[in-house]
């Protein structure tokens, strides 16, 4: 019975015109692009230079920021306040006044990333050109080379699965109860167990394409290749897939309308996603958010997957995060049957 429920489902997505397309695109599309715009690292920041000194020094400083990739030098000005109105009209962002040897940096901190990250830089080039602050060292232990691709590809496939895997068998069952065919299953013999698993099992398999293709396409473009067991991460894909597609189903069973799943499933999706620790560290949200870490998937799988795919943990390292996907994802999976209302 079960074989015919799976067959039923893949026949479906077949038929759709739409969906082996997403399947197939959206996974490329991802990784082919958003580790080129995704990334911290912050460029074309406007530099107004106000040289009271005028001397050797400030002069070669000049063409060390003029030449940074970081910088885009733009000009020199008379007095601060000349400099300020630049500031204030939005036409620089970053101020650096020389006068009798000091350096004053002032930024505009609307934007408060460029503003702070680019005062660190132009801390930097100080310090390098003029031996500033030489007791600070650091050591990089992984990802040496400081490649934030190397970093943001695991977060991107975490994203795929998040998006793949939670947002379809919502839409199907949802679907399914606007066309009325899911009467048709309600009058059937078939048990709860063995629909909610032909929902599920379609969406599995599709999730172990989406992760093969992101593996292939890091490894094709960018040249990257997890540090560690490559079973380990389809392991961590699968149980993180478990509970996408546990939770879609519990949405879709307590929604009446496609528009209703839609809402409160992207709801859940961008707070799951921001509480994560996907795009900043998770030790930096207030105590009550950091709470809601302990029972968020993706915050286990955004950790062990990054110490898989860059440190090149084993199974030892991972084992806490195992437990923990494994934990919430049976929880949800029993929930999604349990929720699911069959009338005989």
């Amino acid at each position: 019975m079960l074989r015919y429920l799976i067959q039923k489902e893949f026949l479906q997505i077949r038929r759709n015109a739409f969906l082996p397309r997403l399947i197939i695109l959206f996974p490329i599309i991802i990784m082919c692009v958003m580790p080129w715009v995704m990334q911290m690292e912050v460029k074309n920041i406007r530099v107004d230079v106000v040289d009271i000194d005028h001397t050797v020094e400030s002069q070669r400083l000049i063409g060390q920021i003029a030449a940074s990739r970081y910088f885009i030098f733009n000009g020199q000005r008379a007095t601060y306040a000349e400099a300020m109105k630049d500031i204030e009209k939005g036409q620089a962002d970053i101020i650096l006044e020389i006068r009798d040897g000091q350096y004053l940096i002032a930024a505009n901190a609307v934007n408060g990333t460029k503003g702070s990250m680019g005062s660190a830089y132009l801390s930097q080039i100080l310090s390098e050109e003029f031996r500033v602050c030489t007791l600070h060292s650091s050591l990089v232990l992984y990802n040496k080379g400081q490649n934030y691709k190397l970093y943001m590809i695991p977060a991107l496939l975490a994203i795929v699965m998040m998006l793949m895997t939670g947002f379809l068998p919502t839409l199907n069952i949802v679907g399914e109860k606007e066309s009325g065919t899911i009467e048709q299953i309600n009058v059937t013999p078939v048990s709860k167990w063995a629909f909610i698993l032909s929902k599920l099992i379609p969406y599995w398999l599709i999730a172990l394409f989406v992760v093969t293709v992101c593996l292939l396409l890091a490894w094709f473009v960018y040249g990257l290749a997890p540090a560690g067991p490559l079973w380990l991460i389809y392991l961590l894909a699968m149980l993180l897939a478990l509970f996408f597609s546990s939770f879609g189903l519990i949405i879709s069973n307590y929604s009446d309308t496609m528009q209703q799943a839609m809402f409160v499933m992207w709801f859940f999706i961008v707070c799951i996603m921001l509480l994560s620790g996907l795009f900043t560290p998770t030790r930096s949200m207030p105590d009550w958010a950091y709470l809601t870490t302990y029972v968020n998937p993706m915050h286990y799988f955004i950790d062990a997957i990054r110490t898989v795919f860059i440190r090149g943990g084993g199974l030892h390292d991972v084992a806490h995060q195992l437990l923990s996907l494994l934990t919430i994802g049976t929880v949800t999976a029993v929930w999604a049957v349990t929720s699911y209302k069959k009338n005989n």
